[in-house]
């Protein structure tokens, strides 16, 4: 059940929320289906109801005032908690159905988050999970409003409004192929690779400031191949020996099990374990589908810690 197609949801602050999250009265009329004037006289109407505006227009898109933030922060947690109220109301009936939404960073929905899926999906398989991928900082905002119940994040600060579940500090370590001149050390160092064609994550990813501080302390230079944000680029451009990269092993699971990839520890002093946390805006959960979830992602990523 779902509280906007209850009806739980005035049409009003739905189309309110809607012209939000799109930044356009005609993407929202589209998105909703219904005509755009429709939706203009509904934010007048609100506009006028609140005495003051609501949106202001920047550059062709529609900006949310500082009383339009205020709305749709509260909006956002009022849908968040009928929403719960909803999946409780669900469980009572016993068909354990309903959604979960949860934002995280890409190595963790490339690597670990199918395996933990798959355990969750045998116990209550008529749940559906909204999964978005997004950075750290994104990851946990989702979850302090209302828009995801779990956010996993790496070298993240927990937002006020939400509480830390689970944590486990992972090394970093060099991302090599089977035969690269130093797959068969059992450490190394950043200056081990001057000089090597080496892929970097770009500054939308923490792990940018992680390898960008130890750089600065050995006084290495990277010619880099190329700046990505994306875990799956580096993996795939390692395993066909274009370069090598930094990573931790979450996101590349499948690739050091089948031998395509080596994974081999950094040691560099200013080199520091990465903090992978995994956030709710509630520590229990009164429903089986969340708290099943969540039981399963702590204990997956308790059983990380230190690797």
């Amino acid at each position: 059940m779902d509280a906007n197609r209850l009806g739980l949801v005035s049409a009003r602050l739905h189309y309110f929320q809607t012209v939000a999250q799109l930044g356009s009265i005609r993407g929202a009329a589209k998105a909703l289906n219904v005509a755009p004037s429709a939706i203009s006289r509904t934010i007048q109407a609100l506009e006028e109801v609140l005495g003051l505006p609501l949106f202001e227009r920047v550059r062709q898109r529609l900006k949310l005032t500082s009383a339009g933030e205020i709305l749709v922060y509260h909006a956002r947690a009022s849908a968040s908690e009928l929403n719960q109220a909803c999946s409780i109301i669900n469980d009572l009936t016993g068909l354990r159905r309903g959604k979960i939404g949860v934002s995280a960073v890409e190595s963790v929905t490339r690597g670990l988050l199918p395996r933990i899926l798959a355990e969750f999906w045998a116990r209550l398989p008529n749940v559906a999970v909204e999964v978005r991928t997004v950075g750290s900082s994104e990851a946990l905002r989702l979850v302090a409003e209302g828009e995801t119940e779990l956010g996993i994040a790496f070298d993240s600060r927990v937002p006020k409004g939400t509480q830390r579940l689970a944590g486990a500090s992972l090394s970093l370590g060099a991302l090599l192929w089977p035969g690269h001149p130093l797959a068969g050390r059992s450490e190394v160092r950043l200056n081990d690779f001057a000089g090597e064609r080496v892929f970097l994550s770009d500054a939308t990813l923490a792990l940018r400031s992680s390898i960008e501080g130890a750089l600065l302390d050995s006084r290495i230079e990277f010619d880099p191949r190329a700046v990505t944000n994306s875990i799956d680029l580096m993996a795939k451009c390692v395993t066909a020996k274009l370069g090598v990269a930094f990573q931790t092993r979450v996101g590349v699971e499948s690739e050091l099990l089948r031998g395509e990839l080596l994974f081999v520890p950094l040691r560099d002093p200013a080199m520091r374990p990465r903090r992978l946390l995994l956030a709710s805006r509630a520590k229990t959960f009164p429903t089986e589908p969340p708290a099943l979830l969540s039981k399963l992602l702590s204990t997956a990523i308790g059983q990380l810690d230190g690797m």
